[in-house]
Formats: structure tokens, C-alpha cells, sequence
């Protein structure tokens, strides 16, 4: 059975790609959350990070659905696998899966990291 806070996340991530609206899933972190990525050098922290964070992951995208397909979870640790599909802002079609990993206190996610292959964001010719 999924947890309360990875259900909530799963719905919430899916619900912000469809109104591009990040307010709802920005909510879910706590005020010292850590989010990051492989193309980030430092973590984004708390409110204003996981703002930035999610707005700069819809602003990639002309449009995105992720569906999950794996749920692990542990003590107040979660791992999502995931795969997307949807369109560059350039137009561009795409289809590319990772893993995200969430941390969790008190209902509310503490750290998010997320992995995936980054070579689906090159230009057509580069890939």
C-alpha cells in the first residue's frame, strides 16, 4: 500500500503538468526542503526552491504527463519510477524516464532528488 505523502505527491506532480500551476505541489515541502536534479551543481532549498525548481520543470515542456510505474518505499523514504511523455517547448516529442526519490518528515517532503537521462533535452541532431 503507497503512502499518504507519496500518493499525494503522484496526483499533485500530475495535476500541476496539467495547469501549470506549482503552487499545490510546492505545499507538499517542508520550509528547509532540499530539491535537486543531476543537472544542478546545489540544491534549491525550502519554499522558494521548490518554486523555482518546479517552475523551471514546466518551463521545458510545451506539454508533459508523467506516469508512475514503480513505488518503493521505506521508512520515511520513497522512490518513484516514472515515465513522461509529452513535448519540448521547441515542439520537439519526447519520452524519457527516471527515478525520484523522496524524503520525508511529518507528511511533507524534506528532500527530492530525481535522476534520468538527460539526453533526451539535446537538440534532434546532437542526440
Amino acid at each position: 500500500m503507497t503512502s499518504e505523502i507519496a500518493e499525494r505527491f503522484m496526483q499533485t506532480l500530475q495535476q500541476i503538468e496539467a495547469t501549470g500551476d506549482v503552487e499545490p505541489l510546492v505545499e507538499l515541502f517542508t520550509e528547509d526542503a532540499e530539491l535537486s536534479n543531476l543537472a544542478m551543481t546545489e540544491p534549491l532549498r525550502g519554499h522558494d526552491g521548490a518554486r523555482r525548481f518546479w517552475q523551471k520543470y514546466l518551463s521545458v515542456f510545451e506539454r508533459i504527463q508523467s506516469k508512475f510505474t514503480n513505488v518503493v518505499e521505506g521508512d520515511r523514504t520513497t522512490v518513484l519510477e516514472w515515465i513522461s511523455e509529452g513535448a519540448l517547448s521547441t515542439g520537439e516529442s519526447l519520452n524519457y524516464q527516471g527515478v525520484s526519490i523522496l524524503e520525508t518528515d511529518n507528511g511533507h517532503v524534506r528532500c527530492f532528488r530525481t535522476y534520468y537521462d538527460s539526453a533526451v533535452f539535446l537538440p534532434q541532431g546532437a542526440k
